[in-house]
């Protein structure tokens, strides 16, 4: 996930501040996952599960970017694409990134709020199946990425 965003970031990082603010929130969301899924470099030799305040820290961090993506960056999407009469890939992709917000939040939900009591048996799992949704999420976010880059190279070159 970490070389598909070192590549999205040198095809759009620039073309706009709202691709370089989506990105980096995407590059913070991936490090944190990182490192509370123990994956390289933030592996160490022993594996126990991430301390309470890592987790619910990680999701707010899931939280804030599924929310931003949702109430601020798609929607300036569509109405910068809306303008110029464009059409926008939305009616497709929205409702597949509405899916991985599900996923996001349902994980959330589950361990936002964890303590001393609750189980986390099935803590390595669900930080599994949620890594593929983001995976998920992040490639159908690249095709609205290269949407709004295309959209912002013809608006340029229009001007």
């Amino acid at each position: 996930m970490l070389s598909k965003l070192e590549q999205a970031q040198a095809k759009w990082g620039g073309a706009s501040q709202v691709i370089d603010a989506w990105l980096d929130a995407r590059k913070q969301l991936l490090i944190a996952y990182c490192e509370l899924a123990g994956l390289p470099p933030y592996d160490s030799d022993e594996r126990s599960l991430p301390a309470l305040s890592q987790i619910t820290q990680f999701c707010q961090q899931l939280v804030d970017y599924a929310s931003t993506g949702h109430f601020e960056i798609y929607e300036q999407i569509v109405s910068e694409c809306a303008n110029d009469g464009d059409t926008l890939p939305g009616e497709k992709l929205l409702p597949q990134i509405t899916e991985t917000t599900d996923t996001a939040l349902a994980f959330n939900d589950k361990y936002a709020e964890v303590n001393e009591d609750l189980e986390l048996g099935s803590f390595d799992k669900d930080l599994s199946l949620l890594g593929q949704e983001m995976e998920v999420r992040f490639a159908i976010e690249d095709e609205l990425l290269d949407h709004l880059y295309q959209h912002s190279q013809q608006s340029e070159a229009a001007e």
